[in-house]
């Protein structure tokens, strides 16, 4: 048990890691660290390559998610030690090995484990609910958080009052740790890039007063 928590763990963390959207955004010429937002995400990709681009790394960043639990229980891991893998591959979509450890904010990787976790009513439910607040608040700042604080709120609730085993309470509420961390992660990176954006137009001689 213990040896496959480790091996699940590794294998969740290099499936977070793959760079599906830097792969994707490549073939069309761009590098999307260099472009829009500067991550490697679904949205950026949207925005700054193409709408099947976008479409196709959303459906690879869930696919990515959704496969690190399966792998997980093929191992024999089940229960709350499924926070471990989910976790490690939220991290690698973070810190990728594969692109000198920049990554994105990990929103749909988790949204694709999300998916396999729990039972499909749940965790399909909860991952809707997220995409429908997401999608009809697109003129609101941080949609995506938005979105995901929609969608763990719901996932809770569902597993308080429509569980399949004792553990989906004690599950959804490791699964919300990690999507405060992710939110965490997401408001410093913000920050961070907003800064860096602000310290360039002085550079620019943008912005600065005499």
């Amino acid at each position: 048990m213990f040896l496959g928590v480790i091996v699940a763990t590794l294998i969740a963390y290099l499936l977070g890691a793959l760079p599906i959207a830097a792969w994707i955004s490549r073939r069309s010429g761009i590098d999307i660290f260099s472009v829009g937002t500067g991550l490697p995400g679904a949205s950026n990709v949207r925005r700054s390559v193409g709408n099947i681009p976008g479409g196709l790394v959303l459906i690879g960043d869930l696919a990515k998610g959704a496969i690190a639990i399966v792998a997980a229980r093929q191992m024999q891991v089940e229960g709350l030690w499924l926070i471990l893998p989910c976790f490690a591959m939220v991290i690698g979509h973070w810190r990728s090995i594969f692109t000198g450890f920049k990554g994105g904010d990990g929103l749909a990787p988790l949204g694709g484990a999300i998916l396999v976790m729990f039972p499909p009513f749940n965790g399909f439910l909860a991952v809707f609910i997220g995409s429908i607040v997401t999608l009809g608040g697109q003129k609101l700042p941080y949609t995506s958080l938005l979105g995901l604080v929609a969608g763990i709120g719901a996932l809770l609730w569902l597993s308080r009052y429509y569980p399949s085993n004792p553990n989906d309470l004690a599950l959804s509420a490791g699964v919300a740790i990690i999507a405060v961390l992710v939110l965490l992660h997401a408001s410093v990176g913000h920050r961070r890039r907003n800064s860096s954006a602000d310290w360039s137009n002085l550079d620019d001689g943008e912005g600065a007063t005499e």
